[in-house]
């Protein structure tokens, strides 16, 4: 069994790289893809960048050249449930494009055209293992739901409270329902876990530079709980 991880940010990845024993590293597309052993796992790993395309392109790649037969996707979100506050965690159950819009034709907000599913659904077994994972790590509070993804960083209370009403999210980022979109094109069992940085819904919010290295830790300590456990 080989196993993608995905981060967006160079910083997301940064203690993973330094515990994976790297076998091979090529670049594609831009991005480097560290194949080898994590924790006794075979896995690769890669920063994709921001954005749809770019998270888009390296799962893609992740299916086609490495045959993973699973993807884990890791990163940084913002929260939109009353309840989250800076860093808990959101294992996502299902992901929407909340910036997919072909209203004009009579779909919902969301829906991309002709395909066959609303939402893509993360593998449930990897969700129960994320699960589990969180709980095995005391100070984490997590919690599971929906995620939005868009080409946008959302800064606007407005749009926080739209993305509640219109899709139910719990939290918002910029890459996780289009890997979950490739993964389902592939059928390839995934599951997106996100640190939330802070949360306009609430006012809640963690200095950045204070937050990502306590994103980073926990990340990395969730994955790790997972690869034993799968």
């Amino acid at each position: 069994m080989i196993i993608g991880i995905i981060a967006a940010m160079a910083e997301e990845l940064e203690l993973l790289l330094n515990d994976l024993t790297i076998e091979e590293k090529k670049d594609k597309a831009n991005m480097t893809f560290h194949k080898g052993k994590l924790y006794g796992k075979d896995v690769v790993a890669v920063v994709c960048g921001i954005g749809k395309v770019n998270s888009a392109i390296c799962t893609q790649i992740l299916a086609s050249e490495y045959k993973v037969d699973k993807i884990i996707n890791v990163g940084v979100a913002g929260g939109i449930g009353k309840e989250i506050y800076p860093g808990d965690i959101v294992v996502a159950e299902n992901l929407v494009q909340h910036d997919m819009d072909t209203t004009a034709f009579g779909d919902k907000v969301g829906q991309i055209p002709r395909l066959d599913t609303f939402d893509f659904k993360c593998d449930k077994e990897m969700v129960s293992i994320a699960k589990n994972a969180c709980e095995k790590i005391a100070e984490l509070n997590s919690f599971t739901g929906r995620i939005a993804s868009g080409d946008q960083f959302i800064a606007n209370i407005e749009k926080i409270h739209w993305l509640d009403q219109e899709f139910g999210a719990i939290s918002c980022e910029m890459e996780g329902a289009s890997i979950a979109q490739v993964c389902y094109l592939n059928a390839i069992p995934f599951v997106v876990i996100r640190s939330i940085s802070d949360n306009a819904n609430n006012g809640a919010h963690m200095d950045y530079e204070k937050f990502v290295p306590i994103a980073v830790k926990n990340s990395t300590r969730i994955i790790k709980q997972m690869l034993e456990m799968m």
